[in-house]
């Protein structure tokens, strides 16, 4: 397609492929499974993989690995896992942080990996495993700097070795296009499932298809508890895999979600609960590698169910033929969907997420926008912001926003946020500052889908000021909502006041304060919180900080840009801008004056710092039928 289009050498380049041995990995996997099992390995080295837990079903790698006569069968990774439980030896693996290496990118670019700190309990990377079995004990770096002093001869070598760690990458070291055309035009035709014959839309002959995780990709990061407990995109779910089915099977099973079912697949059977998902196709049924784990640590073992088991490897991603079937059992899900939601005062008729189309929006350009009530209705004081030189504010674009969750654990990494644990986010507990909430309109079998973040609207007229007894929460002359955390005492009126539900209050100590580790890894300008305290988005006060005293030094104001959030400085699709509403030149100034800005919950009068740009679609009719 891409020939076709004129895409190669102006879109599209090819070259060579950038891994070391390109070769069909599921064989190879299967040749050292066949190999295991005829006694033709003496010694067997497992490096950073897991295949006793992720290999397909079928090849039956764990019995092969139990059973087999090998000598000496050494794992090599960050976790004693379930591989490790099976080898002789197992080697700590010195972290991608706490090792040099080298790597390419895709276009073949070479650079050198340089750690950040020292390994901290000892570790050893592959570079140093691979010299030892070889007979050398020589560090990481001696072995990357020799290899490149090899391939860089001469005098120069220092200046060039400096050079290329300075700079990221080195020079010249990008493969050469190489002009391609397809050969032949007789591609077999894909195949289909037919829906319209009955054998395919039975509950005993379901399409099953695999994914990774959202989250914690395919269980290599499943002792990661702020991946464990970040909500997936859609179903905002933590903690656990639930198999996904479309709401016509639901009703043709009379399946409710948590309901628990069996899938039967080649003989290998499964119980899991489900979840009912909204625009999931029918007569198929969606489920996620990576829970299940058995030796995953602290986090992650016993999170969900374990998918691989039911995973050929001639048919990974998808297979017809699976069978579900009601067991009558359920099984508790934690999901955050309708935790925190927000009741408009009309009964819901007035929407928090606007959207148009093309169309619409030109005829209405004005849709979304709404008069709010006039300033002097309120009972606060007034202030006039416009005689500070920061008035701070943030704007979030509902075209741009595609529901990542990127934002959720950057404000989770930057201001010290604990995890919880399943069961605190069954009871509601979750203490993320920033929510992503999901919207469906249309019908729930082929919905429109709709992406709004939600954190602090840091009101200018507040309703959780005026209801606390101790003053834990006040507004400063720049605009913020702040939180003072000594003088909290947890009456959590706030909470209960506050229209938009983004306040989070520590019932128990979720806070680790004894690893060491985690002191390393917390923020050191943010604070860690007790119990008994009320938490909420700051707009990153101590990043507003430390850029104010910055600019003072140098007797200047903070510009436009130089201060970002840690959730717009995450956000992959810039959906997020934040700055100074005080500098009508700013971006965010700008956004607010489009017509497509409006506030949520604006008849309120609580006049939010934080403001959305309406989305505006503009589907091809065609795709659309």
């Amino acid at each position: 397609m891409n020939q076709a289009l004129g895409n190669v050498g102006r879109t599209v380049v090819y070259t060579d492929p950038v891994d070391a041995n390109p070769i069909n990995q599921t064989e190879s996997l299967k040749d050292l499974v066949a190999d295991m099992r005829s006694g033709k390995v003496d010694l067997l080295i497992i490096m950073g993989v897991n295949p006793v837990y992720d290999s397909p079903a079928d090849l039956a790698f764990a019995d092969a690995l139990k059973n087999s006569k090998i000598p000496l069968r050494v794992h090599a990774g960050p976790y004693q896992d379930e591989t490790a439980e099976l080898c002789h030896w197992h080697i700590n693996e010195a972290h991608y942080l706490e090792a040099w290496g080298d790597t390419r990118a895709y276009d073949g670019t070479v650079s050198i990996v340089q750690p950040l700190i020292a390994p901290l309990y000892g570790g050893k990377s592959f570079y140093e495993l691979t010299a030892l079995v070889a007979g050398s004990e020589a560090t990481g770096h001696e072995i990357v700097q020799a290899y490149w002093q090899k391939q860089h001869p001469g005098s120069d070598f220092d200046a060039f070795w400096r050079r290329s760690l300075h700079n990221g990458w080195i020079e010249g070291t990008a493969f050469e296009p190489k002009q391609v055309k397809p050969t032949t035009s007789n591609f077999s035709a894909p195949r289909h499932t037919d829906f319209s014959d009955p054998r395919n839309t039975d509950q005993k002959n379901l399409e099953i298809n695999f994914r990774r995780d959202p989250s914690i990709y395919d269980g290599r990061f499943a002792n990661n508890g702020w991946l464990q407990e970040l909500p997936k995109p859609m179903t905002k779910m933590t903690w656990d895999s639930p198999v996904l089915i479309a709401p016509a099977l639901a009703e043709r099973m009379s399946l409710k979600s948590e309901d628990v079912v069996e899938l039967e697949l080649n003989g290998k059977k499964l119980t899991a609960p489900v979840w009912v998902q909204a625009g999931h196709p029918d007569n198929s049924v969606t489920v996620f590698l990576g829970y299940g784990r058995r030796r995953a640590g602290r986090a992650g073992t016993g999170a969900g169910f374990d998918m691989y088991s039911l995973r050929n490897s001639a048919t990974p991603w998808s297979v017809t033929g699976v069978a579900i079937r009601k067991t009558g059992a359920t099984y508790k899900l934690a999901s955050t969907q309708g935790y925190q939601s927000m009741e408009t005062p009309d009964g819901g008729s007035r929407p928090l997420v606007r959207s148009a189309s093309l169309e619409e929006y030109h005829k209405e350009p004005n849709f979304a926008r709404e008069e709010e009530p006039p300033a002097a209705l309120t009972l606060y004081p007034g202030y006039d912001y416009k005689k500070e030189p920061y008035a701070w504010g943030m704007a979030i674009d509902m075209n741009a926003c595609v529901g990542c969750n990127n934002c959720i654990v950057a404000c989770q990494s930057e201001n010290n946020i604990a995890v919880v644990g399943k069961e605190q986010v069954v009871r509601g507990r979750h203490m993320h500052w920033l929510r992503v909430d999901t919207y469906y309109q249309g019908d729930r079998a082929n919905p429109r889908g709709h992406f709004q973040p939600v954190p602090c609207m840091h009101c200018e007229n507040a309703p959780c000021e005026v209801v606390c007894p101790v003053g834990a929460t006040v507004h400063s002359t720049e605009g913020l909502n702040d939180m003072v955390y000594n003088r909290c005492v947890g009456t959590r009126y706030c909470s209960n006041n506050c229209p938009y539900k983004v306040r989070r209050f520590n019932f128990l100590l979720f806070q680790d304060w004894e690893t060491p580790q985690y002191k390393m890894m917390r923020n050191p300008d943010v604070t860690v919180r007790s119990r008994g305290v009320m938490e909420k988005c700051t707009y990153c006060v101590q990043r507003i900080n430390e850029h104010r005293i910055d600019a003072e030094r140098e007797d200047r104001k903070i510009g436009d840009g130089e201060l970002q959030t840690a959730c717009q400085q995450s956000c992959p699709a810039k959906a997020i801008i934040f700055g100074n509403i005080n500098n009508p030149n700013s971006k965010v100034s700008k956004l607010k004056a489009n017509a497509r800005n409006y506030s949520l919950l604006a008849d309120l009068n609580t006049r939010p710092r934080t403001t959305y740009l309406a989305e505006i679609r503009n589907p091809n009719p065609e795709l659309e039928r």
